[in-house]
C-alpha cells in the first residue's frame, strides 16, 4: 500500500533534525503533529507542515490524527514515551539506542506486543544502503562464507557541543551508547546478528570529557565469524578520509576545516554554555537542513572479508576485491536521504512485512553496548544471551 504513514514526532531536537531531510520529502510519510516542550520549535513546526502541536509526548500519542510515532526524544525518556505511544495505539520508531537497559527495552516489546503496534528502532547506519547490499553479497553466496568484518571510524563525536548528561556513562553519555549502537548494528547485520560474546577495551583520555571517548572490541559470532571493531571520538584523525572525504550524513565535506570541533568548544567556557549552544542548533532555532546530498549515508571504514572476496561499503556503493579483479557494484545517487528507514517502517505497518529493526533488535544491539562497557570495566570476555538472527529474506 502507497499511503502515507501520518507521523507524529515526540522531540523535535537533534535526532529529528538529522531524519529531517528524510521526512520532508519521503512520499510515504505526512507530518501531522510533534510534541516538544520549546515553544520556537513548536511555532516552527506548526508553520512548516501546516500541522498540530503539543507540549507534551501524552497529548501527542493522544492525538486521533496521529497514528505512528516518531520518538526522538533522550535516551531515558524512551520506556516511558512507548508505553504513551503503545497505550493509545500508535505504531512506534524509536531513536537508538532504544534505551539504556536490558529490561527497559523488554517493557517496550512487551508494550508494543501487547498493543498490537509495530516497533523498530531506528535510524541506525545498518538501514544504509551500502551495508545493505553488501549483506545481500554475502547472503548470496557467490564469494564464499564469511569469515571476519573489520570496522573502524574516526570522528570528532566526543568534542562537538554536549549537555552534561552526555558526558556520562551512566546517563547514556559517551561514544558507546550513541555511536556503538550503529557500529555494533552494521556489524550484526552483516555477520547474520547472532553475536557470541564480547571483549572490549574503553578509552577516557580527557578528564574534561569524563566518558568513554573511544574503544576497542572483539566481537564473536555463533556462526564462527569474528569482528574488530574501533571508534574514536576524540577529533583528531577522520576516516572520512578513506571515504573520499564523503561525510557521515552523505554530504560533500570541506577538507580545510581540521580541528574546527575543538576550536568552537574552546570558546564555551562552562558546561552551562555549552548546553546552550547545543540548544541553539536544534529546530526551531537553527536552520533545518535540506536537500539530498550526493552520497549515502556511511559509518567509516569497514571490511567484510569472505573466502573469496573482501568487500568494502562505501558512500557510492560496495567495492568488491576479489580473487583475480578488483570492481565496484554502484549504487544510485540517493532520492531521498536515509530513505530506507522510513520504506522499513511503512512496509512494517502497511503491508505486514517483519522488520529488520524490530524492537528484539534493538534490544540485542542494546545488550551489546552494555556488554562492551561491561568488558571494558572487568576486563573479562561477556557473553550475550538475548541475540537475534535475520529475518526472512534478509
Amino acid at each position: 500500500m502507497t499511503t502515507p504513514l501520518r507521523l507524529g514526532v515526540a522531540g523535535l531536537g537533534r535526532g529529528f533534525m538529522l531524519m529531517l531531510p528524510s521526512l520532508r520529502r519521503h512520499p510515504l510519510v505526512q507530518l501531522v503533529s510533534a510534541a516538544d516542550p520549546r515553544p520556537e520549535a513548536r511555532a516552527a513546526f506548526e508553520t512548516e507542515f501546516a500541522a498540530t502541536s503539543h507540549d507534551s509526548v501524552a497529548a501527542l500519542c493522544a492525538d486521533p490524527a496521529v497514528e505512528a510515532v516518531y520518538i526522538a526524544t533522550p535516551h531515558q525518556y524512551h520506556v516511558e514515551h512507548i508505553r504513551a505511544a503503545a497505550a493509545h495505539g500508535k505504531h512506534i520508531m524509536v531513536e537508538k539506542p532504544m534505551a539504556l537497559s536490558v529490561a527497559e527495552c523488554q517493557a517496550m516489546i512487551d508494550a508494543a506486543r501487547a498493543a498490537g503496534v509495530v516497533l523498530i528502532v531506528g535510524h541506525s547506519h545498518s538501514f544504509d544502503a551500502p551495508y545493505l547490499a553488501t549483506r545481500r553479497l554475502i547472503a548470496s553466496g557467490k564469494y564464499g562464507d564469511l569469515g571476519m568484518i573489520t570496522a573502524v571510524n574516526f570522528t570528532d563525536f566526543l568534542y562537538r557541543p554536549r549537555r552534561p548528561e552526555e558526558l556520562d556513562t551512566a546517563r547514556g553519555g559517551g561514544v558507546v551508547f550513541s555511536q556503538g549502537a550503529h557500529q555494533i548494528d552494521i556489524v550484526r547485520l552483516l555477520g547474520g546478528g547472532m553475536l557470541r560474546s564480547i571483549r572490549a577495551s574503553g578509552v577516557r583520555l580527557d578528564p574534561a570529557r569524563p566518558t568513554e571517548g573511544a574503544y576497542n572490541a572483539l566481537l564473536s559470532f555463533e556462526n564462527g565469524v569474528t569482528a574488530t571493531l574501533t571508534y574514536s571520538g576524540m577529533a583528531h584523525f577522520d576516516t572520512d578520509e578513506f571515504c573520499g572525504w564523503a561525510g557521515e550524513l552523505g554530504q560533500d565535506r570541506k577538507r580545510g576545516d581540521y580541528g574546527s570541533a575543538r576550536a568552537a568548544l574552546a570558546t564555551l567556557p562552562t558546561p552551562e554554555a555549552e548546553a546552550a549552544f547545543k540548544n541553539t542548533r536544534a529546530y526551531g532555532l537553527a536552520q533545518s537542513p535540506d536537500g539530498v546530498p550526493p552520497h549515502h549515508n556511511h559509518f567509516g571504514m569497514i571490511i567484510a572479508s569472505c573466502a573469496g572476496a573482501d568487500l568494502r561499503p562505501l558512500p557510492d556503493g560496495v567495492m568488491i576485491y576479489a580473487n583475480a579483479e578488483k570492481t565496484m557494484n554502484a549504487l544510485p545517487a540517493p532520492r531521498v536521504p536515509r530513505a530506507e528507514v522510513m520504506d522499513e517502517f511503512h512496509a512494517a505497518v502497511r503491508d505486514g512485512m517483519a522488520p529488520l529493526h524490530s524492537g528484539e533488535w534493538g534490544l540485542a544491539t542494546l545488550e551489546a553496548c552494555l556488554a562492551l562497557l561491561e568488558s571494558a570495566r572487568t576486563g573479562r570476555e561477556v557473553m550475550l544471551r538475548h541475540q537475534v538472527g535475520l529475518p526472512r529474506g534478509h
